[in-house]
């Protein structure tokens, strides 16, 4: 599935089942709750907390996808194409950053 084709299939999506978007910044907010319920998956998982009970029933697949959801569903309804600005995005970085990363003795 293409970045273009999740944004057609989300908005498909969200017209047959969700009824309507939620506004801009309930997805916001959505958004935030998401990326907290990844953030707590790594600190667990990867980093130096150890899991509670409840913690267990959380997947990092499962929340990442959830972030993409959101993120697409902003996205659609503020009439931003992702496909095309994350072309943009590419571009500027390797414009910007490509030496720079080479040159970092940190990445060796």
């Amino acid at each position: 599935m293409t970045i273009s084709q999740a944004q057609q299939t989300v908005d498909e999506w969200i017209k047959t089942n969700g009824v309507r978007y939620y506004n801009e910044l309930t997805n916001m907010a959505i958004l935030t709750e998401e990326v907290g319920e990844v953030a707590r998956i790594m600190s667990r998982k990867y980093g130096e907390q150890s899991f509670k009970e409840s913690d267990k029933k959380y997947e990092l697949g499962e929340e990442l996808a959830d972030v993409l959801f959101v993120l697409l569903c902003i996205a659609n309804q503020t009439g931003v194409d992702l496909t095309t600005e994350l072309n943009k995005n590419l571009e500027k970085k390797t414009k910007r950053d490509t030496e720079r990363h080479k040159n970092n003795p940190k990445l060796k």
